[in-house]
């Protein structure tokens, strides 16, 4: 499957909670995955910025497509390890930008990197995570 047919396919059927969350899915290949996410009420603390869990379920979202575009057939994924850095906070009504690339793709589990910033620039969270290969 090429790579426009990956995208159709994932933007069609996303995972129920990346619908929920609003994740808008604008490119996905196996080395570099991009997204955004509308920081809306419901997702925020107080006060009114994106919570952390809502920006971790993001990045989690976009290494799962990573690793699932780098997987073997009949094959599986599963978050097994992640860590955040918060830097900045993203207001509501802003968007949250998040490029997710490989730092490792082995046998067993992959390694993603993934970077999300503001509206303005700024880096707001670096996320690593580790994907099991089932």
């Amino acid at each position: 499957m090429t790579s426009p047919d990956i995208l159709k396919q994932l933007k069609a059927s996303p995972t129920p909670l990346a619908k929920l969350l609003g994740i808008e899915l604008l490119s996905a290949t196996p080395d570099r995955i991009e997204a955004e996410l509308l920081v809306r009420q419901e997702l925020c603390t107080v006060p009114d910025i994106l919570h952390g869990g809502a920006l971790m379920a993001f990045a989690d979202n976009l290494g799962a497509v990573g690793a699932v575009l780098n997987l073997g057939e009949g094959k599986g994924t599963t978050t097994i390890e992640s860590k955040t850095n918060f830097l900045a906070a993203i207001p509501r009504g802003q968007k949250a930008h998040g490029v997710c690339t490989p730092v490792h793709k082995g046998r067993k589990t992959s390694i993603w990197e993934t970077r999300i910033t503001r509206e303005d620039g700024r880096l707001a969270a670096l996320i690593i995570q580790t994907q099991l290969v089932l």
